[in-house]
């Protein structure tokens, strides 16, 4: 037997269990050596039967005196009873529907039985206990530390203990990957002992030190891979785009507000980045409303004033638009172009052909030849008709929402034609140019899903990393409130009042309507029907399944629409918007929303990131327990964007009304703070259901958690440390070599 020995060459191995590890991806020996339990139960202590209390989870040694089956007189099952001893006093035991242990245990032979104390009329019994032969000498499941691991069904504890004791027989001859200076400065258990130890732990002080070194592994790597990013991008060339003072004093003194100090110590950063040598690989985070936009636009002014192109890529076509006009207003003097599939668009230029395909062509052809400044575009960038003369940087928005095919093609268009550089020090032929070298072009990602340290440390080891943590003066915090069933008219006059002081709201449905196709919670996308429906479903990737779901108690935007406008509020001017729409119809509402002749709009999440309409005071979110913490706060950040007093209603459509629910949307309406809600739905849910990092290629942690700081932080410093001498350490070489997780290029 070794590593790759498959599961069904294991001795004594039924087919149905294969198939059933199978469907926990476990097909050889070292699949099953890396399959970590979860938790223990503990059966170390060993009682005598006269001892046993009910409730208590134990082993007890006995001898079987006799073992029949019988038939359940309700039912067809089997049930299995045995009556054993101690030398104290004599035990019942129960096993439903296992009628081969009748012929398996016989009467005379000493067992172990493992499990809870229960009681009835004829005093204490063991129901469905663990059991182990004393002869075979073997304890994997009683008087021990048993480990449970998870399963899928019809597979059992014991079947998997079972196989695992003889996976950890070729254990010793593991080599451990891990230099021994590691091992030796930071007291670490070579991994042969690891393995063994965090599957049959002799006591706690054993398992706690087996997972210690287990995690340690799973965070190095992590790290060796992002410190290895690193060091690739400083071997890269990059245009240098340098920083125009006099033009960007004249920016920021033109804008009709003033900067926080983040959002200038943010744009000095990437400024100074734009400079260098090699490209920028700088992640941008920052509230709802913090002024991300603006940091962006300095950039692409900066890079406009060096003659190179500025693409910005957006996730809907709202958001793509309302970042053209935002675009145009900020740098009225500068060549703009917008390209999403049904928008064609360039600033300070009136098309002479009115036909679609022929603005469509128009505007393709003045980014190929340079004489637009600033693209900002959909999905619809990414096409291969799409050329660049002189890209020098990529302004990626909310780019976890973009599936990974969608981000590889991205960055396979990063790229400029340079005379100079060398050819060979690129690790991706992209340029769509076939003459000169290739330098990468800059790259900026920006997301207002905040991301605490500890996350950043981790997952985003790779990039250099820029917060805005303050919101612009003047903002008051949205109040939020968690409404019941009771309390629903309520809301609605709240809405009318503030409507009258010409205020407008919004409302937030999951589904489009009663019977849409939704994508089920995957990868970092929420749950069904929340996702935004305006993104091409290309976005999800190859693995994302569409499916429907039974929505009959389910807010939908069409009958919300019906509702609000004939029912609740037929005086008032109430409109609905939905990803299915056409791009001009989505615009036009958002225009009439804009302008204010709409008073209540009734939409999907397609609201959810960017949209910008500061006389909105009201968010009500319907099935606002169908949504994530970070989709919640990005809903609420689509009001509160001016000097008047805003306001959240929460709703719930939860018919079971569970406390997870009910903690979760209250912990809500109480936090305000960004960070503070995505450590708490990190905690909940993990990184890769809040950030989507499923979709990013990274691994799947399967001990380490956000809360192993210190192992983070040595894992990080070790990992600077051995890249620089990789040669000197040939098995972490090969270990990387052999890490098949794709490279987070964000």
């Amino acid at each position: 037997m070794n590593l790759s020995t498959k599961i069904s060459q294991f001795p004594r191995v039924r087919k149905t269990v294969v198939k059933r590890l199978e469907k926990l991806g476990i097909k050889t020996t070292a699949d099953l050596l890396f399959y970590f339990p979860t938790r223990y139960d503990d059966f170390r202590q060993i009682v005598k039967v006269k001892d046993l209390c009910e409730g208590a989870a134990v082993t007890v040694k006995v001898r079987v005196e006799f073992i029949s089956n019988k038939h359940g007189w309700r039912s067809h099952k089997t049930v299995t009873e045995a009556l054993v001893s101690d030398e104290t006093e004599s035990l019942r035991v129960v096993w439903f529907n296992q009628p081969y242990l009748a012929k398996s245990i016989k009467s005379g032979e000493w067992l172990y039985l493992s499990g809870k104390v229960k009681s009835d009329m004829l005093g204490a019994q063991l129901v469905s206990p663990i059991y182990e032969k004393v002869a075979n000498g073997i304890n994997a499941s009683t008087a021990c530390l048993a480990p449970i691991y998870p399963l899928t069904s019809g597979l059992t504890q014991k079947q998997v203990r079972f196989l695992m004791k003889q996976a950890l027989e070729i254990a010793p001859a593991v080599t451990d990957w891990l230099p021994s200076e590691i091992m030796e400065k930071l007291d670490l258990t070579p991994l042969p002992d690891a393995l063994a130890g965090i599957h049959f732990p002799k006591d706690e002080i054993e398992r706690d030190n087996a997972i210690k070194r287990l995690k340690f592994g799973e965070l190095f790597l992590l790290q060796l891979r992002s410190s290895l990013a690193r060091a690739k991008k400083l071997k890269q060339k990059a245009p240098k785009i340098k920083f125009q003072e006099q033009a960007i004093k004249d920016f920021v003194n033109g804008l009709p507000f003033v900067l926080t100090a983040s959002q200038k110590k943010s744009a000095w950063e990437i400024l100074q980045d734009l400079e260098k040598p090699h490209p920028m690989n700088r992640l941008l985070s920052g509230e709802v409303g913090s002024g991300k936009t603006v940091v962006a636009a300095m950039a692409a002014y900066d890079t406009a004033s060096n003659n190179f192109q500025t693409v910005i890529l957006v996730p809907t076509e709202i958001l793509a638009s309302q970042h053209y006009a935002s675009f145009k207003k900020l740098l009225p003097k500068n060549k703009i172009a917008l390209l999403t599939n049904s928008q064609f668009r360039i600033s300070d230029f009136i098309f002479q052909n009115t036909t679609k395909a022929s603005q469509r062509r128009e505007v393709i052809k003045k980014i190929k030849d340079g004489d637009r400044e600033i693209i900002i575009g959909t999905h619809a960038l990414l096409s291969d008709k799409i050329k660049f003369k002189n890209l020098g940087l990529i302004v990626v928005d909310e780019q976890h929402r973009f599936g990974v095919e969608q981000r590889r093609t991205l960055k396979e268009k990063v790229a400029v034609a340079c005379p100079d550089a060398s050819v060979g020090m690129l690790d991706f032929q992209t340029s769509r140019r076939d003459v000169g070298t290739i330098k990468s072009a800059h790259f900026l990602s920006m997301t207002a899903t905040p991301i605490p340290r500890s996350l950043a440390l981790l997952i985003y080891g790779d990039l250099d990393l820029s917060a805005i943590t303050e919101l612009p003066l003047g903002r008051k915090p949205v109040l939020t409130r968690y409404v019941s069933a009771d309390n629903r008219q309520k809301a609605y006059d709240f809405i009318r009042a503030q409507i009258k002081k010409g205020r407008q709201a919004f409302v937030v449905c999951p589904l489009i309507e009663a019977a849409s196709f939704v994508i089920p919670a995957k990868a970092g996308i929420q749950s069904p029907g929340s996702i935004d429906d305006s993104l091409d479903p290309r976005f999800y990737g190859d693995d994302t399944v569409i499916g429907t779901t039974n929505t009959n108690d389910k807010k939908s935007v069409l009958s919300e629409y019906e509702k609000l406008s004939k029912k609740i509020f037929p005086d008032l001017r109430v409109d609905y918007l939905h990803g299915r729409l056409k791009g001009a119809e989505k615009e036009n509402i958002m225009n009439k929303f804009k302008t204010k002749e709409i008073d209540i709009l009734v939409s999907t999440s397609v609201v959810e990131v960017g949209v910008d309409m500061p006389n909105a005071s009201v968010m009500m979110i319907e099935g606002a327990e169908r949504f994530g913490m970070a989709q919640l706060h990005q809903f609420r950040g689509r009001v509160g964007r001016a000097e008047h007093q805003s306001y959240c209603f929460l709703f719930s459509t939860d018919e079971s009304n569970s406390e997870d629910i009910n903690n979760r949307l209250k912990y809500f309406e109480k936090h305000n703070d960004g960070f503070k809600l995505a450590e708490y739905d990190l905690e909940r849910r993990g990184p890769g259901a809040v950030y989507g990092i499923e979709q990013s290629g990274h691994v799947d942690l399967k001990l380490a958690t956000l809360g192993d700081r210190d192992i983070i932080k040595s894992a990080r410093d070790w990992a600077g440390k051995v890249v620089e001498n990789l040669a000197d350490y040939p098995t972490v070489a090969t270990k990387i070599k052999d890490f098949n997780t794709k490279i987070h290029w964000e």
